[in-house]
């Protein structure tokens, strides 16, 4: 992909369904390791969460799908996932 493409977002339909087969978007992982960063400087999830840098970038259905990547998942356990998931449905 050429530069101009990377920084207009011009992608054609090839790149976009390699992209989703590798897992996500540079979106997505960049999201995921703000979600990381923020929780080993000991924010809570909670508070992460409700972030409005995370929730002007992500809907809730995207922060759902944070919290089950594996980076995400190591970083603030398992069941710290599932509680957070239950929060953002109510919401």
């Amino acid at each position: 992909m050429g530069f101009f493409s990377r920084l207009f977002g011009n992608k054609d339909e090839g790149e976009g369904a390699a992209e989703a087969q590798r897992g996500g978007s540079s979106k997505e992982e960049a999201l995921a390791a703000y979600i990381v960063r923020e929780h080993k400087q000991g924010r809570s999830l909670e508070e992460i969460l409700d972030d409005p840098y995370l929730k002007n970038r992500a809907s809730e259905e995207q922060r759902i799908r944070l919290l089950e990547r594996p980076e995400v998942i190591r970083a603030i356990g398992e069941d710290t996932a599932e509680m957070a998931r239950d929060r953002v449905r109510k919401s």
